[in-house]
């Protein structure tokens, strides 16, 4: 399967882009704020949730990915120990709450209760996987 790159301009663009890094694992320490470049990163091993799988054999790989949003003018964190680099996150959902058009908060929910909430001028992102896929031993599993 060929590397996924997407990019996000407005909230149905970026709920497409939360749909693929669903279950995104990364580390404390693959969360960046480069506040002179307004942009946040996060590095993250995807699930690859586009990939086809059978009735009989489920096929289920990663990737590595980067997902940066750039004209960032804050970021404020809850839930997520700074201070445990090695730490590891799962993304859930991202989403976008206008504030004063196109101006709003980007926020990132992770499971255990940690947020990214992202100040930014407009909505601008970009996903790119940036490796080659590996096989997940299993497929993440939501109970609703």
């Amino acid at each position: 399967m060929a590397a996924l790159k997407l990019i996000a301009l407005d909230d149905q663009d970026l709920s497409i882009v939360s749909a693929h890094v669903q279950d995104a694992v990364m580390k404390v320490s693959d969360l960046e704020y480069l506040p002179s470049a307004k942009r946040f990163l996060l590095t993250m091993n995807r699930f690859v949730w586009e990939a086809k799988s059978g009735l009989f054999s489920q096929h289920n790989e990663r990737r590595q990915a980067v997902l940066h949003f750039d004209r960032v003018l804050g970021a404020k964190t809850s839930g997520i120990a700074r201070d445990r680099p090695a730490e590891v996150l799962s993304l859930l959902a991202i989403s976008f709450v206008e504030i004063s058009k196109p101006a709003g908060i980007v926020e990132l929910v992770f499971s255990g209760g940690g947020a990214i909430m992202l100040d930014v001028e407009c909505i601008e992102a970009r996903l790119a996987d940036i490796g080659g896929a590996w096989e997940a031993t299993s497929r993440p599993l939501h109970r609703g």
